[in-house]
């Protein structure tokens, strides 16, 4: 269990020397407009905008946006095994004044400044095993040189791979995937729920495909395995409390509406525990095309090693990044850090759409958030199922200011 540390003597001792050590700077590099305040008991520091690093204050009279907290709280912020969107979802953190949103914009901001984490640039350059600009767009196969796949994932943060299972295989996950469809049901704690545009209740994920003994085979699959040891760290098949959620699967769905199908860019840490679960690496098994038409994947390469600002997927001004295009039988792995989103399909006339099976893998002395703290826990907040965007929770949650 990570500490829980002294607000007032963090603020008032170590957080200056972590200041002067650098980490001040590059907190003012990440923090582009606003500020924020930590209300934790009776005192309160503001964090803001300086000259050459970020200024840390106390009270939170000036602040844009001031959040509350308890000690274990904000402990657990600094300690990177909480997050701001965690801590919404599950209705912890108390937004006292402006948009709680701010509390999410500003995450690169705390990153930097307590763990010395860098921001990720879409300019920076990365360089690929021949040493001349890498090709983000790249692919491989099970044949491929093993050390140029593994330079690439641990440069870009994912990996696509061709032709990893056979039609008859894919065939027979999807016979599976048929039947989990039929048995979910809303509120089942085990299935993800949104409405579309006709108002109609539309299933988006079952996190319970290990249920079915074909789709189970993925958490421990020798090709999988053999991908997966390309990482630089020892991983195995992240250990689930209920052995049937270790292969989840992913249905995109057109004209989404409602629920949280269009994934904003996100890092699958970001309901919290990166600093207990990190690294972790996601294999997605495609059993149907996936495109710009029938729901696509989309990454930032190589922010897995940096912080990206909260965006939506579909916010004109946020990067676009690199289509993952995958036909039956495909396989693509990513750090959970790397960026990445899942914006909704294109073409909403399809007979199919996206349909993925992921599994997830983890360090064997990884510790499992907290069940409060569990990604799924987090987001399941209503009985009908349905994952709300986060810009509506922290919009839900959000305190009116005088000039509302």
């Amino acid at each position: 269990m990570a500490e829980t540390l002294d607000f007032d003597a963090f603020h008032r001792d170590a957080l200056p020397q972590m200041i002067a050590a650098g980490n001040g700077a590059l907190a003012n590099e990440a923090l582009h407009k606003g500020s924020l305040a930590f209300r934790v008991g009776n005192t309160s520091y503001t964090y803001a905008k300086g000259g050459n690093a970020i200024e840390v204050v106390p009270g939170d009279e000036d602040a844009d946006v001031v959040i509350e907290l308890t000690p274990e709280e904000w402990s657990g912020v600094v300690h990177e095994t909480l997050t701001a969107p965690g801590l919404l979802y599950s209705g912890r953190a108390k937004c006292l004044k402006g948009n709680a949103i701010g509390f999410v914009t500003f995450e690169p901001v705390l990153r930097a400044l307590y763990n010395g984490r860098p921001v990720w640039h879409e300019e920076d350059p990365l360089l690929g095993f021949d040493g001349l600009p890498l090709d983000p767009t790249q692919s491989f196969t099970l044949s491929s040189n093993r050390e140029e796949m593994a330079h690439f994932l641990r440069t870009a943060g994912y990996l696509v791979v061709r032709n990893v299972f056979s039609e008859d295989e894919i065939a027979g996950f999807l016979e599976e995937a048929a039947e989990l469809e039929k048995e979910a049901r809303k509120g089942d704690d085990l299935s993800w729920w949104g409405k579309n545009a006709r108002g109609e209740e539309i299933l988006s994920r079952i996190t319970r495909a290990a249920a079915k003994p074909r789709l189970a085979t993925l958490a421990r699959e020798p090709r999988l395995l053999s991908l997966v040891e390309l990482a630089d760290t020892d991983l195995l098949p992240r250990k689930r409390a209920r052995s049937e959620e270790e292969v989840s699967l992913i249905f995109k769905r057109p004209e989404m509406t409602e629920g949280l199908s269009d994934l904003p860019w996100h890092r699958d840490c970001g309901m919290g525990g990166h600093a207990t679960i990190c690294p972790v690496l996601i294999a997605s098994t495609f059993l149907t095309e996936m495109s710009p038409e029938s729901g696509d994947l989309r990454m930032l390469p190589g922010s897995w090693s940096g912080s990206v600002p909260y965006m939506d997927a579909s916010d004109p001004r946020a990067p676009r990044g690199v289509q993952l295009s995958a036909k039956p039988g495909d396989v693509a792995l990513h750090y959970g850090d790397t960026m990445h989103a899942a914006p909704e399909p294109e073409d909403d006339t399809r007979d199919n759409y996206r349909i993925s099976a992921t599994v997830g893998f983890a360090r064997p002395e990884m510790r499992m958030p907290k069940k409060k703290d569990g990604f799924n826990n987090v987001l399941h907040q209503r009985d009908d199922g349905q994952i709300e965007h986060l810009s509506k929770v922290a919009e839900r949650m959000s305190k009116p200011t005088d000039t509302d």
